[in-house]
C-alpha cells in the first residue's frame, strides 16, 4: 500500500502509539506520579513533571470539541474533500486533532459522540480517525 499525502513518522517515544494504532487500539501515554493522561507522546508529563509515563490502552470514545469541514483540500487530500478535521475530547481526558470518516460531513456537531478507527496508510503504519457513534445526535460529555 502506497498513498502521495504526508504521512508521521514514528519516532522512539512514539513508536508505542504508533503500532497500537496498526494494531487497532488506541494507547496514551499516563503519568505515574499524577494519574493523568498525556497526549501526544512524549518524555515527560506537562502536567507535573514527572518522568514516569506509562503506555496504556484506552476505551477510543471521545466527544467532537470543535471541527471544520474541508471542502476544497490542499492537493495531497483533493481526492478525499470533502472531509472533516476535529478536535475531540477523549474519554480519558485529553484532546486530539483527527479527522471524523462520515458519509455525511455534514452532520457533524459539536458535542456528537465519535469513536475511534484506524486507517491503513501504508503497509507499516494506521492513523487514528474517528467516527460518529450510531444514536449520538444528542450532545454530550466525553466520559462516556
Amino acid at each position: 500500500m502506497t498513498t502521495t499525502r504526508p504521512i508521521p513518522v514514528p519516532t522512539p517515544e512514539t513508536q508505542p502509539f504508533w503500532k497500537a494504532a496498526r494494531d487497532g487500539y488506541l494507547l496514551l501515554q499516563r503519568c505515574a506520579s499524577c494519574k493523568r493522561f498525556v497526549f501526544y507522546p512524549r518524555l515527560v508529563c506537562p502536567h507535573c513533571l514527572g518522568e514516569e509515563l506509562a503506555w496504556t490502552r484506552c476505551s477510543g470514545h471521545a466527544t467532537v470539541y470543535s471541527f471544520t469541514r474541508v471542502e476544497r483540500a490542499p492537493a495531497a487530500f483533493k481526492q478525499e474533500a470533502p472531509y472533516v478535521v476535529a478536535l475531540v475530547d477523549l474519554a480519558e481526558g485529553v484532546r486530539m486533532l483527527t479527522r471524523i470518516k462520515t458519509e455525511t460531513p455534514e452532520a457533524v456537531h459539536i458535542g456528537m459522540r465519535v469513536r475511534a478507527e484506524f486507517e491503513p496508510v501504508s503497509d507499516t503504519l494506521s492513523l487514528p480517525v474517528f467516527v460518529p457513534v450510531i444514536g449520538s445526535n444528542a450532545k454530550s460529555r466525553a466520559g462516556i
